[in-house]
């Protein structure tokens, strides 16, 4: 698919910025999961946990320090080997990682895990949301659960730079289907890099659950946020570690979501 292609190069450009970043996030002792998903994951000590679309592998190495094992997953090579290199700098051994298309991992992965856990920029890059949760479903232990952490498809339609000044544009369709194409790739942790094709997928609230639902899954909440975990443009850090928000958005329009969704069992 020349999207997907498109994309594996695009982020390719920005790995070792990324590496760079996390690895001096970890150098001053400040690596860690969001607020939210330290709330909301719950106890993860002895789980085996897969991670989906691991960029350079920080979350999956910050995962390893409570859980059995992480296996982080990514599409681009030069992410698995800047996650390899991090991980083996700060001494981690029960991580691993595997590339591979999420689209097609179980075609060459089989083994069952406690927790699928992906986070903070995901789902966009992913052209279709019922293979995805059809693989999280043959990745999930019969007791096993599904973690996500992203930005909330209404905020992502939305035109960021105009925000601050409180003003709400729809710049991207909420409800389409054909993926937004861009000539740059880049964002919170590297400089903005232009001159490659970047292609992302809007996919609603509707979609992403009712995704999970024709897997198999049963979804145990829904939650929504006012903060988001990157500063889209003259944001003020929340009160919660590692998140954003506008000082005026208390409680006008949601900025990213978490779900949690288990294997369903007929009663």
């Amino acid at each position: 698919m020349k999207e997907i292609e498109a994309n594996k190069n695009a982020w390719s450009k920005i790995s070792e910025d990324h590496y760079q970043h996390f690895k001096e996030t970890f150098a001053e002792g400040i690596g860690e999961l969001n607020s939210h998903i330290k709330e909301e994951l719950g106890d993860i000590s002895g789980n085996k946990i897969i991670h989906l679309q691991c960029n350079t592998g920080a979350d999956t190495i910050i995962l390893s320090k409570t859980a059995k094992s992480v296996t982080g997953v990514d599409l681009v090579p030069e992410n698995i080997y800047f996650a390899k290199k991090l991980a083996a700098e700060l001494g981690i051994e029960n991580v691993d990682f595997i590339e591979s298309d999420i689209m097609k991992l179980t075609e060459i992965h089989n083994e069952k895990y406690d927790v699928v856990f992906t986070s903070e920029g995901v789902l966009g890059w992913l052209p279709d949301l019922d293979i995805w949760a059809r693989t999280i479903r043959k990745l999930l232990k019969e007791t096993g659960y599904l973690y996500v952490f992203d930005s909330h498809p209404f905020f992502l339609s939305l035109d960021e730079s105009k925000l601050d000044k409180e003003t709400y544009e729809i710049k991207y369709p909420y409800f389409g289907k054909c993926p937004d194409e861009d000539d740059s790739i880049g964002g919170y942790a590297s400089e903005v890099k232009h001159g490659v094709k970047s292609y992302f997928w809007m996919h609603s609230i509707s979609d992403i659950i009712n995704s999970l639902i024709k897997a198999g899954m049963h979804i145990e909440f829904f939650n929504e946020f006012t903060d988001n975990y990157y500063d889209s443009g003259n944001m003020q850090p929340s009160e919660k570690n590692g998140l954003y928000r506008y000082i005026y958005n208390t409680d006008k329009y949601p900025m990213s979501f978490s779900l949690k969704a288990s294997v369903y069992h007929v009663k």
